[in-house]
């Protein structure tokens, strides 16, 4: 790694470290003073929970519950921050406030807390965003997510583990705020790399007054 990656590198980890210093910064003030903070999570559809479409990420039930999500989340963001750092801060934002919000409309009357909403929603958006920009490293990227985060699709099937209150709501909130979010920033951030022929190709296109496809007959001509 040179110079200017390794720089690049520890930009992108700066902002995900941050959050995640102050997740486990609220768990721990909670053992400490033998306090409950669950209060600060979303409360759908009561007015207590609107300041949690907010605060949930940093809300956790046990150290458990905030060790399963630290890890996933600071390889997410960190990716997130490193490949499309020129709008990396809004994807996060948006989808941590969208699917906060559906999470407060459509989920369960229970207080819904975890980081694990954000951890969908990047997964999601870094999975399809690199398939659909048709980029060859945001490609690979899409496979690596799913070769280590794949198995997060049971997530969404609580009746699999019913002794563990798995917020399911939050988890399909992020994840399609994740794929909502990859179409809509589609144009914006890292790019397809254009080659010539492209450009040739989209010019003959344009030149042709009388393109095949336009021809008489032409039902029975493919183009290979």
């Amino acid at each position: 790694m040179g110079d200017i990656e390794r720089k690049r590198f520890y930009t992108a980890v700066i902002i995900p470290a941050i959050l995640l210093a102050f997740m486990w910064a609220v768990k721990i003030a909670e053992w400490i003073f033998g306090i409950r903070l669950v209060f600060l999570g979303v409360h759908p559809l009561h007015a207590d929970g609107i300041p949690g479409i907010f605060l949930y990420p940093f809300i956790h039930a046990s150290f458990k519950h905030l060790m399963a999500n630290s890890v996933p989340f600071m390889v997410l963001a960190t990716a997130l921050f490193y490949f499309y750092r020129e709008i990396a801060l809004k994807v996060l934002i948006a989808i941590w406030i969208l699917s906060g919000i559906w999470i407060w409309f459509g989920a369960r009357d229970s207080y819904h807390i975890g980081a694990s909403g954000l951890v969908y929603g990047l997964a999601s958006f870094l999975f399809v965003s690199g398939l659909i920009r048709k980029h060859n490293g945001l490609a690979a990227l899409s496979l690596i997510v799913v070769f280590l985060y794949g198995s997060l699709i049971w997530g969404l099937f609580p009746e699999l583990f019913p002794k563990e209150n798995i917020s399911w709501e939050g988890h399909l909130g992020g994840l399609v705020a994740g794929v909502i979010f990859a179409f809509y920033f589609k144009k914006e951030g890292p790019q397809r790399k254009m080659y010539s022929w492209d450009y040739e190709e989209e010019e003959d296109d344009e030149d042709d007054e009388n393109p095949y496809w336009k021809q008489p007959n032409s039902s029975s001509t493919y183009k290979l």
